[in-house]
């Protein structure tokens, strides 16, 4: 069964780093075999919006970001793992590891 993860990127400013966020996650994602969706809340407003079904799914989220998540109370219940949004773009393998780590160890 092929593991799924959602996220969300977001900088403070919303422009590059959401998106670099973003990309980094899908394709780490991608070569591991994973099945993820990433929103971005971006300067433009939410791109990829999760949906409901999509957050009923995803085993855990990712929280790549420098500033507030819109509408955070949708992942009541979900493990989340927060991290700064540089950090995918530094070393994704290891945010999605992590982030996994925190659903495996229950």
């Amino acid at each position: 069964m092929k593991r799924k993860i959602i996220a969300i990127t977001a900088c403070a400013t919303g422009i590059a780093h959401t998106y670099m966020a973003a990309q980094a996650l899908k394709k780490e994602a991608k070569k591991k075999g994973y099945l993820i969706k990433v929103e971005t809340q971006g300067a433009t407003g939410i791109d990829n919006a999760l949906t409901k079904k999509d957050c009923e799914i995803g085993e855990v989220v990712i929280f790549a970001v420098d500033t507030k998540v819109r509408d955070e109370d949708r992942f009541i219940n979900k493990k989340i793992l927060k991290v700064p949004v540089a950090a995918p773009i530094k070393n994704a393998g290891k945010v999605l590891d992590d982030a996994l780590a925190l659903v495996d160890e229950n």
